[in-house]
């Protein structure tokens, strides 16, 4: 009795899925990711151990439950680690200690690095697939080709009759190979007891493993008080610093109601639509512990652009990644983050940046909710132990000759008291304040806002403009970065600018203390710009009008 084959469509819709299972399979189980872990390079690849295993190679694992569905799990290959037990001596525990800021980072936002790695592992599991795909269609066409149209219908014919046998054969090759690449049973992983050291932490419940694990547990336990020290003193200043938000708040719209009762102008109400709200932030230099105070008042300010004058990270390497997307995870969504990367960031940070679609300043003027930016990186590039060069062809006062030169072509011509150009710069934003001298001094730019200096100041009336120095808002004293508790006063700004006279109007100083105190300004007046000369004289080809004849000096930066 012959047995009944199943028709031709159930044929092809089986060994399709089969083939799709086998390159999912292949594309998941062979996806990789080079990215961070903490202050050290690491790889990630995904297992079938359902578990997700750090490897510190002759020091140990660390060893935690998958987030992974399925049985899938993560093995973390930690680069720069001693590659034998000989090479580990008291001064690479030393070495270790010196990265606990770097470690302490990666616990501050430990759900940022689960997102960032598994976005990476989903993409190349996917690029795997494609090619896993690739490979089998053009591997079945050449055979195709070489077996021939009589040999392909004798094939057909027995392979017909088997399509059940085959269908299973096929699952269970898929279920052997997810099974032998699990490297542990249940009852292995069982039998680890839990670190006590990562109790109450995003890690709580993860193992130690190998000959080191006293050692790891102890160092752990370091890390583990620091993180602590870290998470009480930011929820402290957290909560302070959105109390003293919500008492200026009610200040200012108790302020408006009484303005309104006594007939003032709609000019002098906050919410007008006239104004648009910026939210400044500088030199953060890694400090990812301010990234839920930073959200907390985006939140309760509803800015409509957020500014960063630069320094987000502080080495602009690979592993700062990771600092660059917590931030941006600070930011309401549908808010424009615009960037003007400074002396301490790196390609590599302003790529980051840019994944995180971000508003990379360079070089040219952007209208950003009807605002006119114009701004660059830093000419400049500075890496801890290594001192600072020059990073561009040009040095910070070419760079600013040539933002000058972009912003006086924007203005136009000069008419009595100043430029009208249509499509004049309102606000130049770069990382040095020295970058800004010439285009301030040459009329074209009413208002400058920088970073760097890790000190306020202004704003003060610069040539025929105002510029603002914003404070480190990672709390970064000069010269010295801030991971961790606040080592210096974190200051952010609330700046205001009114459409209909294209100048910013006023701006509010938002702080808080080494202490975890908070304060929050009352609203302060810009100071006017001095009016350019009513009469300018001709001058020479690539002058700039009114560039020799400013009414102040400018500070210098450092």
């Amino acid at each position: 009795m012959s047995r009944s084959k199943p028709p031709r469509w159930l044929r092809w819709t089986l060994a399709g899925a089969a083939a799709a299972l086998l390159c999912l399979m292949f594309g998941i189980t062979t996806a990789k990711a080079d990215l961070s872990l903490g202050p050290h390079e690491a790889t990630y690849a995904i297992t079938a151990d359902d578990e997700l295993v750090a490897d510190l190679g002759p020091l140990g694992t660390v060893v935690t439950d998958s987030p992974l569905p399925l049985t899938l799990g993560v093995r973390i290959t930690v680069h720069e680690i001693p590659a034998d037990l000989a090479a580990v001596d008291a001064a690479s525990f030393d070495a270790l200690a010196g990265d606990l800021d770097g470690y302490l980072q990666f616990f501050d936002t430990p759900q940022q690095t689960v997102r960032t790695v598994a976005t990476a592992l989903v993409w190349d599991a996917l690029r795997g697939t494609a090619v896993a795909a690739v490979v089998l269609v053009g591997g079945a066409y050449g055979l195709r080709l070489l077996l021939g149209a009589a040999r392909r219908r004798e094939l057909g014919r027995v392979m017909a009759a088997r399509t059940w046998e085959i269908t299973a054969a096929a699952v269970v090759v898929v279920l052997v190979a997810a099974t032998a690449t699990a490297s542990a049973g249940p009852e292995e992983r069982a039998a680890l007891p839990a670190s006590p050291v990562f109790a109450g932490t995003a890690l709580e419940g993860a193992r130690i493993t190998g000959r080191l694990a006293g050692v790891i547990d102890t160092y752990s336990g370091q890390l583990v008080d620091t993180y602590q020290a870290n998470e009480v003193f930011y929820a402290g200043a957290r909560e302070k610093l959105m109390a003293a938000w919500d008492a200026r708040v009610a200040e200012q719209d108790a302020a408006a109601a009484d303005g309104a009762e006594d007939g003032a102008t709609a000019s002098a109400d906050p919410g007008a639509p006239d104004y648009v709200t910026f939210l400044v932030v500088s030199d953060l230099h890694c400090n990812t512990g301010m990234t839920p105070l930073i959200r907390d008042l985006a939140d309760s300010l509803a800015p409509d652009v957020m500014l960063n004058a630069g320094d987000t990270t502080i080495n602009g390497t690979s592993v700062e990644s990771v600092c660059v997307d917590s931030f941006a995870s600070a930011v309401p969504d549908g808010v424009p983050f615009v960037v003007s990367d400074g002396n301490h960031d790196s390609r590599l940070t302003t790529a980051t940046e840019l994944a995180n679609r971000q508003v990379v300043l360079d070089g040219e003027v952007v209208e950003v909710e009807g605002v006119r930016i114009l701004g660059d990186r830093d000419p400049l590039e500075t890496r801890i132990g290594g001192g600072t060069v020059v990073a561009r062809e040009e040095t910070p006062a070419e760079a600013g000759e040539r933002l000058r030169d972009t912003a006086c072509e924007a203005a136009g011509e000069p008419g009595l008291g100043g430029y009208t150009g249509e499509d004049r710069v309102d606000l130049l934003l770069i990382h040095q304040p020295a970058v800004g001298d010439a285009a301030l001094e040459s009329g074209c730019v009413p208002f400058q806002l920088s970073g760097h200096m890790h000190t306020r100041i202004g704003p003060d009336v610069v040539g025929y403009g105002v510029r603002y120095v914003n404070a480190s808002t990672g709390g970064a004293s000069k010269g010295n970065t801030s991971v961790g508790p606040l080592r210096d006063t974190s200051e952010m700004t609330v700046l205001r600018f009114d459409r209909e006279r294209r100048r910013f109007v006023d701006w509010q100083l938002v702080e808080v203390t080494p202490e975890g105190e908070a304060a929050v300004s009352e609203r302060q007046a810009i100071p006017p710009t001095v009016p350019l000369p009513a009469e300018v004289p001709d001058e020479e080809p690539g002058d700039v009008p009114g560039a020799g004849s400013t009414p102040s000096s400018s500070p210098s930066g450092n």
